[in-house]
């Protein structure tokens, strides 16, 4: 196994020039999750008698929450600044059996990474002087007991001195986390949530139906995978973590624009039931309907730690204020893209329960809809384009069975909502010429109806259109190698609005732009015909962020080295409102509107029509 790793590093080195700006962009050790820094493998088992670590409460979630606040009390006879607290979910760590691939000369005591950790002097200056501290650990339910562990040796040398008591939450296999997203047809909701039961357990439902009147009950499905399905280490290895089950109900034959109420269930064998608490959601428009319609896309958020806990990182504030902003506006959002890049678990699996959680204010009301990116996907010899080590060893399985969306195959999938129409790519799959991906992605712009549906927007990972990202200016190519090499001549032919793309940590927009070349020379106000796509780098979601380059690119509106996000507005057939929001204050940083009628949709412009012969 390490031979193979080896092998895999050296392909690594060898692709550096391509893959450097694949992985860069400000990832590199900032795309690096918190937990592989703990070297668990190497624990020693260095128990002392005086030392000790208690956790309270003892159970949690009496009043059905699914988050609580545990305080965490320890006391060490040796204190040094690098003690640190795991947290330890299955509460049992000291498993005597280690799979396969962690097999070495001396069998280590730990196999598993803990969920979070942190430092043990975080709140507690005086904690090398007197050996007593406190801290507090914000825990979510996640299907199993907990347990804390004090180590000395910093996390590069582990040394477990103490264990604290076991907690848990009174029904740990409760269904929680709803994750919605639209269907196959536009009057279709997908509610996907997580729970312990498996179905010989219980049978999960969605009870729903238009608020105050009657419910009905639609039948689940149920996914898992196991350790065997996942591609490399960590996901297979200290990652691991049981996913419980995931589930997913199909809610048909929607009215549009209505309120429906729901609540997922689970039938157990001696006839009693589990309910979550009740949501609610707003069903999609009619396809074309006229309406006030508002789409959220942003990517690279991550997921951040409120009580400070793995925060090494910083992906605190960012994340956790962009979730945030969200939440507060969110009577006022009807849709959201994430586009990429959700949670850089990194194949340390437990990390994608605290990331549903964290969402869920959001996901649970309105449709969230993901694309695939790199830390997701990428894996080598797993069929992605890039054969980066970007996913942990993921390669894919946790986005797609975390999260549903409505694709015929892998991750890209086309879908309306009113008066928009979303062609979203999966930019970790060959998206050139003569691709199977080339071929889906000129019939969904090509499907797009403009008279009902005038607002065409595509969306991907990777930037395939435009940045002035620091790396990619070095190639001289501003944009992911071969990116809009094939794909510019798609949106010009069918007259794309907007593309908007990740993976790049910050925000750019640029002019309508065809071929290197602005096509409209206005910044604030657009009319009349679609001569030129308008490119939106998106990717400050939470990561950290990307420098620019110094170089200044003609077609380059506004950039902003910030966390923030972009609200589309709707408001007819004609006039639609962009802006982009920084995530620290939900502030408009930059705004244009678009005005048009069909008519200038319809228009021919520079290889956007077939040429004329002759006869015509």
């Amino acid at each position: 196994m390490e031979k193979m790793k080896l092998i895999q590093l050296l392909l690594v080195l060898i692709l550096g020039n391509l893959l450097k700006p694949v992985c860069g962009h400000g990832h590199g050790v900032a795309g690096e999750q918190p937990l592989s820094r703990i070297a668990i493998l190497k624990t020693v088992h260095a128990i002392h008698s005086s030392a000790w670590v208690k956790a309270s409460p003892s159970l949690l979630g009496l009043k059905g929450e699914d988050t609580e606040w545990v305080t965490v009390d320890l006391m060490q006879p040796n204190p040094s600044e690098d003690d640190w607290i795991g947290v330890f979910s299955p509460a049992n760590f000291n498993s005597s059996i280690c799979p396969a691939e962690n097999t070495e000369d001396l069998t280590p005591y730990i196999c598993s990474a803990p969920i979070k950790y942190n430092f043990a002097n975080y709140s507690t200056s005086d904690y090398t002087k007197t050996g007593k501290a406190s801290l507090k650990f914000q825990l979510i339910n996640q299907r199993a007991d907990f347990s804390f562990a004090l180590f000395s040796g910093g996390l590069s040398n582990p040394n477990l001195v103490a264990v604290s008591n076991n907690i848990s939450f009174a029904n740990p296999k409760a269904p929680l986390y709803p994750r919605l997203a639209l269907g196959k047809s536009w009057n279709e909701m997908t509610v996907t949530w997580t729970s312990g039961y498996d179905i010989n357990e219980a049978v999960p439902f969605v009870e729903w139906g238009m608020k105050g009147e009657s419910q009905v009950r639609s039948p689940a499905g149920t996914l898992t995978f196991s350790r065997n399905s996942m591609c490399g280490s960590p996901a297979r290895t200290v990652g691991w973590r049981d996913p419980g089950f995931i589930h997913t109900s199909f809610l048909k034959e929607l009215w549009p624009n209505t309120l429906y109420t729901y609540k997922m269930g689970h039938l157990l064998s001696n006839g009693s039931y589990v309910w979550s608490k009740t949501y609610s959601f707003k069903s999609s428009p009619y396809p074309g309907q006229n309406s006030l319609q508002r789409v959220i896309i942003f990517g690279d958020m991550g997921k951040a730690e409120r009580d400070g806990s793995n925060e090494y990182n910083m992906y605190q504030p960012g994340s956790l204020n962009t979730t945030d902003q969200l939440i507060k506006d969110l009577k006022n959002i009807d849709i959201v893209f994430h586009i990429g890049d959700m949670t850089y678990a990194n194949g340390y699996l437990s990390q994608w329960d605290q990331f549903t959680s964290q969402i869920e204010p959001i996901a649970s009301r309105v449709p969230y809809m993901i694309a695939s990116g790199n830390h997701e996907r990428d894996w080598p010899n797993t069929g992605s384009f890039y054969d980066g080590m970007d996913s942990g060893g993921e390669c894919g399985v946790l986005a797609e069975t975390m999260f549903y969306v409505p694709a015929e195959n892998r991750a890209k999938y086309s879908t309306d909502y009113g008066m928009f129409h979303f062609c979203i790519a999966d930019t970790e799959h060959d998206w050139r010429e003569g691709t199977e991906q080339y071929n889906f992605i000129e019939k969904c712009l090509a499907s797009a109806d403009r008279q009902k549906q005038p607002w065409l927007i595509f969306a991907a990972h990777r930037v395939l259109g435009y940045s002035s990202d620091k790396y990619y200016a070095l190639e001289g190519s501003f944009d992911e190698p071969m990116g809009r090499e094939s794909l510019q001549k798609l949106w010009q032919k069918y007259k794309v609005d907007m593309a908007f793309f990740g993976h790049v940590h910050n925000y750019e927009r640029t002019c309508p732009i065809y071929q290197n070349q602005c096509v409209n020379n206005e910044v604030s106000h657009f009319s009349g015909m679609v001569n030129g796509t308008i490119h939106v780098v998106v990717g400050g979601g939470g990561s950290h962020l990307s420098e620019f380059s110094t170089l200044n690119t003609s077609w380059s509106l506004y950039k902003d080295y910030d966390f923030g996000f972009v609200k589309l507005t709707a408001f007819n057939h004609s006039s639609l409102l962009f802006e982009y929001k920084k995530s620290s204050n939900g502030q408009v940083y930059d705004s244009f509107t678009i005005s048009r009628d069909y008519r200038e949709v319809l228009a021919c412009v520079h290889d956007g029509c077939a040429p004329t012969t002759l006869a015509s």
